[in-house]
């Protein structure tokens, strides 16, 4: 099995098809990864309608970035339907596709702050965005939820639109961090592959699941110490190198089964 743990495709994956005439090898598997995303949140039911979004920056191509086309949805995403963006959210090329350039606003601006961010994620799933209207936030009650803490940003409502001065404290917000809760919004990943994004975005929601279940059952919950926290953290982070690249294959071999067409 040839695996590009870089992007993160199985490159012997059945019905995988040669790169369109104009688009480049490393952009087709971009494509190719990111449109996998897009169909694997579908499954996890963590798409909004035609809402939210995911997008990955184009190799080799500074402030160029793949999103969905504005009308579709996650499920009907494919590797050549996705649009190739500029950071004001223009389409590059002679497509006639619509983009939401509003709901890019906060993909841009963390594709703009922190390059380490090849791939971000902002989706309105329901565990994550429950979390978030919570004062206390992401709570260190599961393994899951040690992976974030204290790695953990969050961002205030202001309304739907993000002003240029939002945008900004919206970045200081996020800093370095990986993972951020949008207060009463939604959730939002900065990952350094798309597969890390997934990945993270999927560890951040079984989180938020477990707490949610947990305080409704009533009673004192059991908080593990600082010293365990930190500990787990330490742990699951390992040599800090992109996470993901083992769980990929699998996803999209599983993917390959379920929902092929993301391919085309």
């Amino acid at each position: 099995m040839l695996f590009d743990e870089t992007i993160g495709l199985n490159m012997n994956a059945p019905s995988i098809k040669t790169a369109p005439t104009g688009i480049g090898d490393a952009e087709w598997r971009v494509r190719l990864d990111l449109a996998a995303c897009y169909r694997l949140c579908a499954l996890k039911n963590w798409d909004d309608l035609i809402y939210t979004h995911i997008s990955a920056a184009v190799p080799g191509e500074e402030g160029r970035f793949l999103i969905n086309p504005f009308g579709l949805s996650f499920d009907e995403i494919t590797a050549s339907n996705l649009v190739k963006i500029d950071l004001q959210g223009n389409i590059i090329g002679n497509r006639t596709d619509r983009v939401n350039v509003t709901g890019f606003a906060i993909h841009g601006a963390v594709h703009t702050a922190r390059q380490d961010a090849m791939c971000v994620m902002h989706l309105h799933n329901e565990n994550g965005t429950a979390v978030g209207m919570q004062q206390g936030g992401l709570l260190p009650l599961s393994q899951h939820a040690m992976r974030f803490y204290r790695q953990i940003a969050y961002h205030d409502y202001e309304g739907l639109a993000l002003s240029p001065l939002e945008q900004g404290r919206l970045i200081e917000h996020l800093g370095a961090y990986p993972a951020m809760l949008l207060r009463n919004h939604g959730t939002l990943i900065a990952g350094r592959t798309i597969a890390e994004a997934y990945v993270l975005m999927d560890t951040l929601d079984k989180a938020c699941a477990f707490q949610l279940k947990a305080q409704s059952g009533g009673g004192p919950l059991n908080m593990p110490s600082h010293e365990i926290c930190t500990k787990t953290y330490t742990e699951l982070l390992g040599d800090g190198s992109p996470e993901g690249c083992l769980e990929w294959p699998a996803l999209l071999r599983k993917l390959d089964v379920l929902s092929p067409s993301y391919r085309d």
